[in-house]
């Protein structure tokens, strides 16, 4: 029996050590397994540690090798070699010369413009008069100097628009110098309301006076005035302007008093207007602007001129006599700013008119007027028109009708007209622009060959006036002003054929 029991306790010990030998294999096992995870993970380590270091020697060594190029190079440089890299290192040189030369404009550009912007912004806060209902005045104008060289004749030596037969002149004016006052006024309905008026001393010289000793009387004239009320994206106003239909002009300093395309394509003459403006907008841009006027057109310089009927003279004008306003309108398309942005308009002008003898004939035209910026700060502009009757809005070479009177009888003929100008603008700097423009305003010379005569005035002859201009206006300052100009006016006429004259011109202005 105790032999039994000594049995059974032996095999019981053997289970409890197999037990825990089990037990330590598998403890064993799993601490080997831990130790050769770590083992890996140290050696995968050191093989990333190692790789890291053999790029840091290959970029040392490829560092040292152009560090050695370098030198060589440079030892080339320095005895006058005249190999490949040297040539390279030139091309390379020049290219960073070129880039410094443009980066050296650039920035002088951006110092011409903040000084330009800093004067103007000292014009701006400059104190202004007060009038007595105690709302801002602000005085402004153009003090000019402009002298002048005709080859040939013209029909005004200072500001000329037309060639005659007869020899050149040559003199200096200060006439075209212009006086303005600047009018802002209360808030009227939601509006805003301002004006502004424009005077010159280019007036009529008196008899007998000349034009070089016309300093005296009846020098002041009128050029435009305006008044408006302004809201978000209306305005009602009131101008003696140009016609609504003439939206863009050619630049120049040299002829203010009339535009240098005066009477060759540029219809610019100032006549009265009452009108509204509408910007239609989307998105808070204006992409589309629409104006109506009614206007009181004058008359020609050749018509206000006529006497028939046995001296009888006309006292009000042709249109005034017809006692019906004129009407015009204008529908453009914008894009971009109102200053730099692209503009395309088309509109129309119709004008009645009643002539001495209860003779009546209609002024209209239609127009097409546009603006074009270009890539390197230029730009196109332009306008063109065909019409009848066009001589109040400086068209018609000078007239609006041709006349004779037969056995005590006129007879008139409304004239048709087509014309237009365009000009290109290289714009340099804030100070310096070039502009290159050409017009011309024709009349069918078969509407007046019956009318012509030896005795007739030129006026009445013409039948084309075309003009060619350049100019180059630089400004130092937002004050200072110089301009240096040539045009070549070529006129013809059904009678006499085709009178040219060159037209060299300076001017030097005074903005304040």
């Amino acid at each position: 029996m105790s032999q039994e029991r000594s049995t059974a306790h032996r095999q019981e010990l053997q289970r409890s050590w197999r037990g825990w030998l089990a037990v330590l294999c598998a403890a064993g096992s799993m601490f080997a397994s831990r130790a050769v995870g770590a083992q890996d993970d140290v050696a995968g380590k050191v093989r990333a540690l190692t790789e890291a270091m053999s790029r840091v020697e290959a970029q040392l060594q490829e560092s040292q090798r152009q560090l050695d190029e370098m030198r060589r190079q440079l030892s080339e440089l320095q005895g006058g070699k005249t190999t490949e890299a040297n040539r390279a290192a030139a091309d390379g040189s020049q290219e960073a010369g070129e880039d410094a030369a443009k980066l050296a404009a650039q920035v002088e550009e951006l110092r011409e413009r903040q000084a330009m912007q800093e004067t103007q912004i000292a014009v701006h806060d400059q104190a202004k008069v007060e009038s007595a209902s105690k709302y801002p005045v602000k005085l402004s104008g153009l003090v000019l100097m402009s002298g002048f060289v005709n080859t040939r004749g013209v029909d005004m030596p200072a500001t000329p628009t037309l060639a005659v037969a007869g020899a050149g002149s040559t003199g200096a004016t200060a006439r075209q110098t212009i006086l303005g006052v600047d009018l802002r006024g209360p808030h009227v309905f939601g509006a805003e309301s301002h004006g502004d008026v424009r005077v010159d001393f280019d007036g009529s010289t008196p008899v007998g006076t000349g034009y070089g000793g016309g300093y005296g009387v009846d020098l002041l004239r009128l050029r435009t005035a305006h008044a408006s009320l302004d809201w978000e994206h209306t305005e009602a106003f009131f101008a003696l302007d140009r016609p609504i239909t003439s939206a863009n002009w050619p630049d120049s300093l040299t002829a203010v008093a009339e535009p240098p395309l005066a009477w060759s394509g540029n219809l610019w003459s100032w006549n009265p207007q009452f009108g509204v403006t509408q910007d239609l907008g989307w998105g808070g841009v204006s992409r589309l602007r629409a104006q109506a006027a009614v206007v009181d057109v004058g008359d020609a310089p050749y018509t206000s001129s006529l006497v028939v009927l046995g001296g009888a003279t006309q006292i009000e004008s042709t249109a005034e006599a017809s006692r019906w306003p004129g009407a015009e309108a204008r529908i453009a398309m914008l894009g971009g700013s109102a200053e730099n942005g692209v503009q395309v308009g088309v509109g129309g002008l119709y004008a009645p008119h009643r002539s001495i003898g209860g003779t009546r004939f209609d002024s209209w035209a239609g127009t097409m007027d546009v603006k074009l910026p270009l890539p390197a700060h230029m730009a196109l502009s332009g306008a063109f028109y065909r019409g009848q009757a066009l001589g109040g809005l400086g068209g018609g070479a000078y007239k609006d009708y041709v006349y004779r009177v037969y056995e005590g009888r006129p007879y008139f003929r409304a004239l048709d007209d087509v014309g237009g100008w365009g000009q290109w603008k290289q714009k340099v700097s804030e100070r310096l622009e070039f502009n290159e423009a050409v017009g011309i305003d024709n009349v069918p010379a078969g509407e007046l060959e019956p009318y012509a005569g030896t005795t007739t005035s030129v006026f009445q002859n013409i039948t084309r006036n075309r003009t060619a201009m350049g100019n180059v206006i630089y400004s130092p300052s937002a004050y200072l002003l110089f301009s240096l100009e040539y045009r070549r006016i070529s006129s013809s006429a059904v009678n006499l054929g085709t009178t040219e004259s060159d037209v060299i011109g300076v001017g030097a202005g005074y903005k304040f």
